[in-house]
């Protein structure tokens, strides 16, 4: 496992900037996820680019129009697009159609869950596939917001209008739906399946403790909360949605109702994406003006990742061992950071 080393001084920041590897991009970055030792990085249209540890680079072109979604288990990369397409990708870039909607509808989102499992939605519907037997639909409420697998078995996760739904795609038994009123744009399970948690239209996070439907509130951002992440113990959830790092503490049962959050790494942009190391308690914070920071959660001690740029950061992702971030931005700069 590598370890990163930070300062505690922290009028004295630290960089690490030297270490970026540049990729040559060309198009607006819209996601970036590692494909075992390869990073995968989404374009808003048509292709995805492939960057081997030695640097070779490959081009997969995995929809004719706009990639909508994406989302990955570390194994594939599983992408939604305007063309009606889901689309798996490996690590070599060969590349399956795993469904295409019969109407060419968009497929809005996408999900990865356990032992293969994938779930996509067009519209109102969304889908489930267990990686092997037949594709299942569910009908909610309103357009699918957002799709999470739980962290254990077939269970999916549904934001929409309202709340949102859990449903087994197995099981004959009717779906469980958690209202909340509002419009609920993105969902997440907690590592250890307890939470519920989805960001909203408004600027505010709506949480679920799913043992007794205890809600939960988490509010105070300056706007909507547009990426989530939590930490490798789960202790933290770490969020957008302000110019500085908010984490809200899971470490207890009753998560962080009644606790304020911590608040980290202040600047003068907004903080646009979070990615947390999958060993250690640090997170990769992206801002508005292409600033990004490695950030200690014991202590708040930064290290430059990234200087500002041109345009925002609008991805990020550790490697599997900890020990690669890849970043993109809006205007096509990206690169990875090798510690």
């Amino acid at each position: 496992m590598t370890t990163l080393h930070m300062a505690d001084d922290r009028t004295d920041t630290p960089s690490i900037v030297e270490r970026i590897r540049p990729v040559s991009a060309g198009g607006p970055v819209v996601a970036v996820h590692y494909l075992k030792q390869a990073a995968a990085f989404v374009f808003g249209e048509e292709t995805v680019l492939l960057v081997s540890p030695d640097g070779n680079e490959r081009r997969v072109n995995v929809h004719t129009g706009a990639i909508l979604s994406a989302a990955s288990d570390g194994e594939r990369l599983i992408t939604g697009g305007d063309d009606g397409k889901v689309v798996a990708v490996d690590a070599d870039g060969g590349t399956t159609t795993i469904a295409s909607d019969d109407k060419r509808r968009w497929i809005d989102h996408v999900a990865v869950g356990p032992n293969g499992a994938v779930a996509w939605s067009a519209g109102k519907t969304a889908y489930a596939h267990a990686g092997k037997g037949e594709t299942r639909a569910l009908d909610v409420a309103s357009t699918v917001g957002g799709l999470t697998f739980a962290p254990k078995g077939f269970r999916l996760a549904i934001a929409h209008y309202n709340g949102a739904t859990l449903w087994f795609p197995n099981v004959q038994t009717p779906p469980e739906v958690l209202d909340w009123k509002g419009s609920h744009l993105g969902v997440w399970f907690s590592p250890d399946g307890k939470y519920l948690i989805t960001t909203m239209q408004e600027p505010t996070l709506h949480g679920w403790r799913l043992a007794d439907r205890q809600h939960m509130r988490m509010s105070g951002y300056a706007a909507r909360v547009r990426s989530l992440d939590w930490t490798a113990s789960g202790a933290f959830l770490a969020s957008s949605g302000s110019d500085q790092l908010i984490l809200w503490p899971f470490d207890t049962k009753d998560g962080p109702t009644g606790k304020p959050p911590k608040m980290l790494a202040p600047q003068k942009a907004a903080l646009a994406v979070v990615a947390c190391h999958p060993k250690q308690p640090v997170v990769a914070a992206g801002y508005a003006d292409g600033l990004t920071l490695l950030v200690r959660i014991d202590d708040g001690a930064e290290i430059l990742a990234k200087r500002p740029g041109a345009a925002p950061v609008t991805a990020l992702a550790w490697r599997a061992d900890g020990g690669a971030l890849a970043f993109g931005c809006e205007d096509g700069e990206a690169g990875i950071l090798d510690f």
